[in-house]
């Protein structure tokens, strides 16, 4: 198979690497957009830290279904000045609205549970911790159901299946790869507490950097040229491509690139079964046809 270049379609890529599996979905990690800073993404995350100080509340106090994202993850969640038809407000940031695949599978299940699905932007590390302190109902960012996080909170079953590449400069020197074995030597970036970090361990003889905390801190390493290569969601890179096209999305020969897929989870605190119950009649619901047809229209719309 050849690289993803600036001209590839979305949907060849996607299929390209595998993306496209279970019913509806995403693939796993919560780092901020592409485009944005490291800087201004702590920022917006410290804002809405700020504002969220709220007692804990029962799951569906007000008849808001709360629901934990960054608001920094296109196309997965983004944040957005203006409400339109896809939006949904940003609790706890005056005048923010959060669009993304995530933000349309939170307006699924807040119809089923009859609940009003609102935005609290988080940090990625403090996702979990606000969830089991009832500053949120659930988590929809892109989160996988690991062994480690089913000890802290319970999970939905998957929405989405993902695979993970890497990506690379194109003046660099594995433009040509198409195996994990031809990044041997190779100084990869992943993102801090994600798997985008514990996979680059399946490529031997690696260069493992110390991750960083953002993919936006990832990308503007990896421009900057003190990396060979940073790991990426597949589903993310015509959008990373789009905003950075001097770089490449490498798609591996079948059977050559990371080892499995990731499933994307809805994230509960336990104790509520019977909300994970409804949850999973919702996703089971949707077909592989109608995930991918949100997933392209969501794509088409995510910032730059």
């Amino acid at each position: 198979m050849s690289n993803v270049t600036k001209d590839i379609s979305r949907r060849s890529f996607i299929r390209m690497s595998g993306a496209m599996a279970a019913a509806l979905g995403l693939a796993a990690c919560g780092p901020a957009q592409e485009g944005t800073t490291e800087s201004t993404a702590n920022s917006d995350a410290g804002e809405a830290q700020n504002t969220t100080a709220a007692a804990s509340t029962e799951f569906g106090s007000e008849g808001k279904l709360r629901v934990g994202m960054e608001a920094a993850y296109a196309p997965y969640n983004w944040q957005e000045t203006a409400e339109n038809e896809f939006t949904i407000p940003i609790d706890n940031v005056e005048g923010a609205y959060a669009d993304g695949y995530d933000v349309q599978v939170a307006k699924m299940i807040g119809k089923a549970l009859g609940l009003t699905p609102v935005a609290v932007k988080l940090e990625w590390d403090g996702l979990i911790d606000a969830l089991n302190g009832g500053q949120i109902d659930c988590i929809i960012a892109g989160m996988t159901a690991t062994d480690e996080r089913k000890e802290s909170i319970d999970f939905t079953e998957p929405y989405y299946d993902g695979t993970y590449c890497l990506v690379v400069r194109k003046d660099g020197n594995y433009t040509n790869a198409t195996s994990l074995a031809d990044f041997n030597g190779a100084a990869v970036l992943g993102q801090k507490d994600t798997l985008l970090d514990e996979m680059i361990d399946e490529i031997p003889g690696v260069n493992h950097l110390t991750p960083v905390k953002t993919v936006p801190n990832q990308i503007s390493q990896l421009a900057a040229g003190t990396c060979d290569a940073i790991t990426f969601d597949s589903a993310n890179v015509p959008g990373v491509i789009r905003a950075n096209p001097d770089f490449v999305g490498i798609v591996f020969e079948e059977g050559k690139g990371f080892s499995e897929s990731v499933p994307v989870n809805v994230g509960v605190a336990k104790g509520h079964d019977d909300v994970i119950a409804k949850m999973n009649k919702v996703l089971e619901a949707f077909t592989s046809e109608q995930r991918e047809k949100l997933l392209n229209e969501v794509v088409d719309r995510q910032p730059v």
